[in-house]
Order: C-alpha cells, then sequence, then structure tokens
C-alpha cells in the first residue's frame, strides 16, 4: 500500500506563489502517471497537471503557463509550483499515483490552498 503526502498549502494573496510537495511512500517511478487534481467548494474534483510515462506531462489549460509540475525522484516527491495565483484556484489540492494495469490508484488526504483577492 503506497501513503502519498502533501504539503505546502497555505493562505497567499492574488498573483503570488506557492510550491506543494507529494512525498510517496515508495518509488514514484513505478507508476504509470502520478499528479495533481483539485476540487473547489461545491464543485467537482478536477484534473491540474499529471505526469505520464515516458516523462511527459499534461496540464489543464486553466493553469497552462502558470503551474509547473515536477518531481525528485531520489526523495520519492512531486512538486507543484504554483505562480501567478488566482482567487479562483483557491481548492482543497489532491496528489495521485496511478498504475492502471496493476489495479493501482492512489490519494493524498489533500492539502488547502486559498488565494484571496
Amino acid at each position: 500500500q503506497v501513503q502519498l503526502v502533501e504539503s505546502g498549502g497555505g493562505l497567499v494573496q492574488a498573483g503570488g506563489s506557492l510550491r506543494l510537495s507529494c512525498t510517496a511512500s515508495g518509488n514514484i517511478y513505478s507508476f504509470n502517471s502520478m499528479g495533481w487534481y483539485r476540487q473547489a467548494p461545491g464543485k467537482q474534483r478536477e484534473f491540474v497537471a499529471r505526469f505520464i510515462s515516458g516523462g511527459s506531462t499534461n496540464y489543464a489549460d486553466s493553469v497552462k503557463g502558470r503551474f509547473t509540475i515536477s518531481s525528485n525522484n531520489a526523495k520519492n516527491t512531486a512538486y507543484l509550483q504554483m505562480n501567478s495565483l488566482k482567487p479562483e484556484d483557491t481548492a482543497v489540492y489532491y496528489c495521485n499515483a496511478a498504475r492502471p494495469a496493476y489495479g493501482m490508484d492512489y490519494w493524498g488526504k489533500g492539502t488547502l490552498v486559498t488565494v484571496s483577492s
């Protein structure tokens, strides 16, 4: 069983930056995808950014050019650098790691990001 622990959330003013971290209890290179989702109050969880097999990355249109996903495999940690934050980025951010062929789909408990206007 893999555990994912997020950190780095907090309160920031619009235009500011935050860096989220997601540390896995196992080797992250074993996953086909690893990334970030978010859920704003009253809304469904939505995709933000992820790595997929081969090292490529995907981003939601709403965060392209502002957010950057990266990783440190030696530390089993993925990061989400968030710049130029907007009030609409306010949400609980969840880390996800998956290996669908093996039925693996893990979620962290989330970290709250609040962007004030």
